[in-house]
Formats: structure tokens, sequence, C-alpha cells
């Protein structure tokens, strides 16, 4: 492919939404604890504003890639870039939880759009080798820059003006953004798509929407009750509904016949290895720092750094780790590098006087593997298929990532609530009830300690909260792990087949 004039100006624009994606996922986190202070947000309402977002993004991943494969990349990226200034502008103007959370999920299906596209735009922009993995890597490093400075920058905003400008800013950035795209991103579009698979989109965002649903709400719900089993069974209907409409349809949104190529079943493990253990578990760090190290928000931003910055320094080595040693290689080492780093933070936080140093090396090392699984995941997902077919194989990749984030994020909140409730449980006298040990566990787990009078009291309040950290991480790093070995199996021993000879 000729090399265009504008390739520098596309992916300035497609690192510049990239970079707002990672700063609204990454600095968010970061002011959660602000967020319940300001508008009197409990725990449950944290994990919906966090939710909101990637939940919506996965009802539309599939939904963009179809669109933008029949009606033009270029035009719904304009379109998702317009969306996501709009709704950006919403949250920064919510006055209330209610109102932030609709926003955010608004935002999330803007956001949502928005990613598919830029995958998309980039894999028919940059279609030659060498320059097609200069590309990602590029985008890598941006995309690892707004996660890796978004804690920073969350708290810095909150130090030095107020929570809404998180969102705000993305207003004046997709100005700028949308420019470039206008100017320089080449249309393109896959002449096979002619239908929108309705039935597909609807059965998944339901599905995933009921199971996050159910996670998230059954101890409120009651795990047996008819209201939670009728969302699980709800949950359960709509993905074999959609397994059936997409094995059936003629041009489905949702290709299963993909997963007979190695690479991309692979790479598929290593979206979803990334998003059981790395990010989920960055939306309930900040907390610890808050919570158990006693940080502010800008100390604790900077503290996120060592998680977060590897996935800034690390994505050019791994692209060059690919080209060398093949993707098969390089996925699964940085999702068990990932599951290394939780290792070492839960033997951190059990040490005696355990503080910030102590959690470094494990922060290091999880953001070094997804720094060498990130951007290879997705250059191997999209070359795997055929250039025409790059909607279809980024709206995968990302469902995969998505999905599987919101229900970890829903996952490992439950784990650090049933955590906190066990240590709260065993240190504290039978003078706390059941359901006020509840009440206490979930302030507890959003780093507030406000209720908590005596010294006693606060000294078992912290150790459940580190308690209920240990779960959380013993999970991430079995998550990791088992992906990591499914990846590997997946990717097998054969040759990587060249994207021109797969027409799925």
């Amino acid at each position: 492919m000729k090399r265009s004039p504008n390739n520098a100006l596309a992916l300035a624009a497609v690192c510049l939404t990239a970079l707002m994606f990672g700063l609204e996922i990454s600095s968010v986190p970061a002011v959660l604890p602000t967020l319940a202070a300001d508008l009197h947000a409990d725990f449950n309402a944290l994990q919906w504003i966090m939710n909101a977002y990637t939940l919506a993004c996965t009802t539309v991943l599939m939904a963009t890639g179809s669109l933008a494969d029949r009606y033009g990349r270029k035009r719904v990226y304009v379109i998702s870039i317009v969306l996501f200034a709009i709704t950006s502008l919403m949250c920064g103007l919510a006055q209330t939880v209610s109102v932030l959370i609709v926003s955010r999920f608004l935002q999330g299906m803007a956001g949502g759009a928005m990613l598919i596209c830029q995958v998309a735009v980039m894999s028919h922009q940059f279609q030659e080798g060498r320059e097609r993995s200069r590309a990602f890597g590029v985008w890598g490093i941006v995309f690892g820059t707004g996660l890796g400075f978004g804690p920073m920058v969350g708290g810095a905003i909150v130090a030095l003006t107020d929570w809404p400008w998180v969102f705000l800013v993305h207003v004046l950035i997709s100005m700028v953004t949308l420019w470039l795209v206008v100017s320089s991103v080449q249309e393109s579009r896959d002449p096979h798509a002619q239908t929108l698979d309705i039935g597909g989109i609807l059965t998944l965002s339901i599905s995933s929407f009921c199971l996050v649903y159910f996670i998230t709400q059954g101890p409120v719900l009651g795990w047996h009750s008819r209201e939670a089993l009728s969302i699980l069974l709800l949950a359960v209907v709509g993905f074999v509904m959609f397994v059936v409409i997409e094995t059936r349809a003629e041009r489905p949104m949702f290709d299963f016949s993909v997963f007979r190529i190695r690479a991309f079943s692979g790479a598929m493990f290593g979206s979803m290895g990334m998003n059981f253990s790395y990010w989920p578990f960055m939306i309930y760090l900040p907390i610890y720092f808050h919570g158990v190290l006693g940080y502010d928000g800008m100390a604790a931003g900077l503290a996120l750094l060592s998680y977060t910055l590897p996935t800034l320094v690390v994505p050019p080595l791994a692209e060059r780790l690919s080209e060398k040693y093949e993707a098969k290689r390089v996925i699964p080492l940085g999702m068990f590098t990932i599951g290394l780093g939780f290792l070492l933070m839960k033997l951190g936080t059990g040490a005696s006087h355990a503080g910030w140093l102590a959690m470094l090396p494990g922060c290091v090392l999880c953001g070094t593997g997804l720094g060498l699984t990130n951007t290879p995941v997705t250059n191997t997902a999209t070359g795997a298929v055929s250039p025409n077919r790059a909607g279809m194989a980024s709206g995968i990749d990302m469902s995969a990532r998505l999905i599987s984030l919101a229900i970890n994020i829903a996952v490992m909140g439950f784990l650090l609530l049933a955590g906190v409730c066990n240590g709260l449980a065993r240190a504290l006298p039978d003078r706390w009830s059941a359901e006020a040990l509840q009440r206490l566990a979930e302030q507890v787990a959003a780093g507030e300690f406000a209720t908590l009078t005596t010294p006693s009291d606060l000294a078992a309040a912290h150790a459940a909260l580190v308690h209920g950290f240990e779960w959380v991480m013993l999970y991430g790093m079995a998550g990791a792990w088992l992906l990591a070995l499914l990846s590997r199996i997946a990717f097998g021993e054969r040759k990587t087949m060249s994207a021109q000879c797969i027409e799925p």
C-alpha cells in the first residue's frame, strides 16, 4: 500500500481518541473518593459510575463495527467523536449520582464507537508490515500515556479545580481531534456489508447487562431470590439466542468462523486475560491507596503511576518482540507477568508495616505485563483477517475486552466487599448485627471510615480492607495465569497465517 502523506495526521487523530479513551478509564477511579463525598455516593454507586461506561461500550461495539463496515469508517468515526464530546459535557454538568451514571452510560456508548472506529481506521490506513507495526506501537504508547498519567491527571484536576473537569477536558480535545479526522483519515468500507444485525446486537447487549447486574445487585436482591434468578436466566437465554442468531446469519457481525484462525483465538484470550486482571483492578486500587495508606487524590494518582506508567514504555518493545519471536509467545508471557505482579502485590500487602514501596514491584510487573500484551493483541487480531473485515475483527476484540472488563469490575467489587465483610465479622464484637455489618462493609470497601470512632474499630476496618484486597489480588493472579495458558494453547505451534489468505 502506498503511504499517504496524511498518514501522520491520521495517526495523530487516532492517538488523540486513544488518549481520551485511556484518560476516561484511568482518571475517573482517582476521583471516586471525591465523588463519594461530593455526590454522597455509596460503594454500589461508585461501581456503577465505572461500570456504566464499560457496560455501555459493549452495547455498541459490534453495532459500530457493522455500521462502519457498511456506511464508512471515517463517517462513523466523526459521529462518535461528536457524541463523545456532547456526553462528556453532560457528565461534567451532572449534579447527582443518578444523572452522572446515566451520562456515563451515554458517554460509554460514544467511547465504544470511537474505540472501534480508531482500530478499524488504523487497520485500513496502515497495511504494510513495518509501517503497521510502527503505527500500532505509537498508538500503544499514547494509549498508555492516557492510562499511565490518567490517575495523576484526575488527582491534579481535583486538587486544582473540581471533579467536573475530569470530563469537560474531553470536549476541548474532541474539537482538535475532529479537525484532524476530517482532514486526514481515508474513507473505507466493506463492500459486502449489506445489513445490520439487530438481533445479535440486542441479545449480546441484554446478556452482558443482565450478567453484570446480577453480580452487582445479587447481595441486595438476594442470590436465590426470584428477581436475581430471573435476571441470571435472562442473561443465559440472551447469550444462547445470540449464538444461534450469529451462527445462522449469512453475514454475521460476530463471525465465529474467525476463531478457527489460531492467531485470532490466541489474541482473544489475551484480550480477556487483561480484563480479568489488570484493568478492573485499576478501578479499585485508588481505594487501597486512599483507605489503607491514607493518601489524598493527588498522592494516590502519583502512586498509581507505578501501575500504569510501564504501559507507556513497554508497547514499542512488545511490537519488536512480536516481530522477532511471534505474538504466540509474547502475549502469554505478558499475561503471565501480570499474574506474577498480582502475586507480588498480595505478598506486599501482607508485609509488616506495608506501604507503597511494598506494592511497587508488583505494580510495575503488572504494568509491564499489560504493555507486553495490549498492542500485540490488537495488531494480531485485526491482522489475522482480511482488511475489509477489520471492523468486524476489531469489534470482536473490543467486545472481548470490555465485556470481560464490565463483568470483572463487578466480580472484583463483589470479592472486595465479601472479603471486607468477612474480615469485619471476625474482628468486630458481636454487637454489630448482620445488616449493620453489611452497611459498614460497603463504607469500608469504598475507603470511608467516618462512622468508626474507636481506635480498635478503625484498626479492624483497615485490616478488613486489606483482607478484601488480598482476595481480589488472588483472583487477578488466577485469572491472568489461566488465560495465559489458554492463549498459548490456542496459538498452537503453527506459523501465523497471512491475513491475505483468510477471508472469513
